[in-house]
């Protein structure tokens, strides 16, 4: 962890050998008399914040160059919400009440200690803390001075979010080098050169425990770039917490206030739900397919295909879909044998399979839409396959990263659902329309074809009944019917309306199938 005891005799070193570059003593002094010259409005900054009006105008300088119609976090308007981290902030009625804002959402409010080392730490603190990372010194901090690019030192800028060039030299001046220069034009700013023994715990150091606690629960949950776990609430931290607010509908401020903090805590405490799935279940359905697809029937080479439940990778699915795409489009007899990879593929490999297998998927709905017809079973129509492929694809889709979805379902359903759709292409059967449907998949199935027959019959049945009369002296069959047909009294008056019922649900499921192309064909007649 990076901390301020760590780096503190780095930063006094640094201010013992900081020296202006010649060519840049100019700027430095021009620079420095506007800082001073706007020292009235910086002062009432530190009587309202305690931080020494010196500091409020370094700031001022790196976020906006002197800009008093800006906000100090950011450089934005004062006269709108801020946009960028810190969101959500303003409008405000001037600088002083943008400044204060900023400082104290910084925990620079009520600091005591301002000895150099703590001066230049919190600078670059207001920046970020990358630069240790790369081996330069920041060009925030050093920018014109010979601590900083060739000859004497290394160059190098971040150039864009967590984009860092080597090459790239910094044009703009440090804080530091400012500094440097509006002490040698206002005797008033004296700073203790020394180290410092604070007497307390400095504010910003208070929170800083709780910061390296949130920033190692949001890597936990995937922070990417992964945030420097230093207990500092810099730039990348900031704009962590600002997606993980945007995910879990908080107000997308970027910084951890409490309502913040308690959601991250409470997502990091949620076990990671891994879930142990059969993947051998939609390796056996696509060797079937391949099988059904083949011309002949003949049965594919599959390599290393053991039953029982083996431990399958998605790079054996990806082969099983590319034989099945050379059957379609080449109608060969014999599949190119199936190489099986080994089992112990990382996760990452893992993620990179599944776009591949989306690949083939649509490459096999096209050859399928190009007129490819399924040898085994010439009676189906190839719309019905392209559609079952159509929704295995818009499933897969799904589970591809960086693709949106308004609700992923877990990935032991996606499973399910895709070894379901397999074997629904596989068995030539289109799933069940709303009609057929309407009572569940379960019941759909069991009474599919058979509910206009059982109407019928029903009907039949219960008028019969309805129609015998209960005499002591019968026997036989007339007997049995009689006895139940007393021993239901208004037999026809719910069992008739129900059977009536279910023979027009069958006629209406028949015309869906109709409808859809998907009814059975004739039988043939001898």
């Amino acid at each position: 962890m990076v901390s301020y005891e760590n780096l503190k005799s780095g930063y006094e070193r640094n201010w013992a050998n900081l020296q202006i570059r010649p060519a840049r003593l100019g700027e430095a002094s021009a620079t420095a008399r506007k800082a001073i010259n706007g020292k009235a409005t910086y002062q009432q900054v530190e009587r309202l914040s305690g931080v020494p009006w010196y500091f409020v105008a370094l700031c001022h300088y790196r976020e906006s160059n002197f800009d008093f119609d800006t906000y100090l976090g950011n450089g934005e308007t004062l006269k709108r919400v801020t946009c960028l981290v810190p969101k959500g902030r303003g409008p405000f009625a001037s600088f002083v009440d943008g400044a204060v804002d900023a400082l104290r959402i910084q925990h620079f409010v009520g600091t005591q200690d301002w000895c150099i080392a703590r001066t230049l730490y919190r600078l670059e603190c207001f920046n970020g803390l990358g630069y240790h990372a790369k081996g330069v010194n920041s060009p925030y901090l050093y920018g014109g001075s010979t601590l900083y690019g060739p000859t004497e030192a290394n160059a190098g800028k971040f150039v864009a979010d967590h984009v860092f060039d080597p090459n790239h030299v910094d044009s703009q001046l440090g804080t530091a080098v400012i500094l440097h220069a509006m002490m040698s034009q206002d005797s008033s700013i004296a700073i203790n050169d020394g180290p410092s023994i604070a007497s307390h715990s400095e504010p910003d150091e208070d929170v800083a425990s709780s910061v390296l606690l949130m920033q190692q629960t949001l890597n936990k949950l995937g922070a990417n770039p992964p945030l420097d776990e230093d207990g500092i609430s810099g730039p990348k931290t900031k704009a962590a917490v600002s997606q993980f607010q945007q995910q879990h509908a908080l107000a997308d401020t970027g910084l951890l206030d409490g309502t913040t903090i308690a959601a991250i805590t409470r997502a990091g405490m949620q076990p990671v739900r891994t879930a142990s799935i059969d993947l051998s279940q939609i390796l056996k359905r696509l060797d079937d397919i391949s099988q059904v697809v083949q011309p002949g029937g003949a049965t594919p080479a599959l390599a290393g295909m053991t039953s029982g439940g083996q431990s399958v990778d998605l790079s054996q699915i990806l082969s099983r879909l590319e034989n099945l795409a050379q059957l379609i489009q080449s109608g060969a007899t014999t599949p190119t044998p199936i190489a099986t990879p080994s089992t112990a593929t990382a996760p990452l490999a893992q993620t990179i399979q599944l776009p591949k297998i989306l690949s083939q998927l649509q490459s096999l709905t096209q050859a399928l839409q190009s007129g490819a017809t399924n040898p085994a079973n010439p009676t189906t129509a190839a719309s019905t396959t392209v559609s079952v492929l159509g929704q295995l694809l818009s499933l897969i889709t799904r589970t591809v990263p960086g693709t949106a979805a308004a609700a992923n379902p877990a990935p032991a359903d996606q499973l399910k659902q895709l070894v379901d759709l397999l074997g629904t292409l596989l068995g030539n059967k289109p799933v069940l329309g709303q009609v057929n449907g309407a009572l569940g998949e379960t019941i759909g199935k069991l009474l599919d074809g058979k509910k206009t027959a059982l109407g019928i019959g029903g009907a039949l049945i219960t008028a019969l009944l309805s129609a015998v009369s209960a005499t002591p002296s019968a026997g036989g069959l007339a007997g049995l019917l009689g006895t139940i047909a007393s021993a239901v009294p208004g037999l026809s008056q719910f069992a008739l309306p129900i059977s009536l019922a279910l023979t027009a649900w069958g006629v209406l499921g028949k015309l869906e199938k109709w409808a859809q192309g998907t009814a059975p064909p004739p039988k043939p007649t001898t």
